[in-house]
């Protein structure tokens, strides 16, 4: 690969640790060579690096796998996973699943980076789809154009919803942002 490569969510090798591009930007000044300044997350870490590439460098890409999983449980600080087409499992410690625990439910399918055969991150879908286990009643009259209150899912995370959902609802939510985009029929 080379710098004409780079482009958001890239994964290539930085000082032997796989890493994901953030962000990046391409400069063409006006005198001298152009260059690539981009922001790279280091995937086995999470801490982030800043790095500048003259245009036409060469780029070690990651040697990483992308493998689809099931969740299956907690255990411990590390959450087990299994492969459902093999039934190979494995463990992947909390610090590299980190926030997106709060939207993990039983059975759902989750996509685990490995790294030489460790997993270093997981990704979960877009949109997960979880019931609302308790929520305070909306009250009656306070109809504000998009006033919301706190509800807890099943997986025990708290979202802000519209006062119309209550309990026992299914709702979807974004995964990235955390939030509440609809009521969904579940049967």
């Amino acid at each position: 690969m080379d710098t004409s490569d780079i482009r958001k969510g890239l994964k290539f090798m930085i000082d032997g640790n796989p890493c994901t591009v953030v962000d990046f930007q391409f400069v063409k000044p006006g005198k001298g060579q152009a260059f690539t300044r981009l922001k790279a997350r280091n995937m086995k870490t999470g801490t982030m690096l800043e790095r500048t590439y003259k245009s036409g460098e060469s780029l070690e890409p990651a040697d990483i796998e992308e493998r689809s999983f099931q969740y299956i449980y907690p255990e411990g600080t590390d959450f087990v996973f299994m492969d459902a087409n093999t039934g190979e499992q494995i463990n992947v410690p909390g610090e590299k699943v980190g926030d997106d625990a709060r939207w993990m439910s039983d059975g759902m399918s989750v996509d685990v980076t490995l790294f030489n055969g460790l997993p270093i991150g997981i990704s979960l879908p877009a949109h997960v789809v979880l019931q609302i286990v308790s929520s305070e009643p909306g009250i009656k009259g306070d109809t504000a154009s998009g006033a919301t209150k706190p509800a807890t899912v099943s997986t025990g995370a708290t979202v802000n919803v519209p006062l119309f959902v209550q309990e026992g609802e299914w709702v979807k939510i974004d995964t990235v942002e955390g939030k509440y985009l609809e009521r969904v029929n579940k049967r």
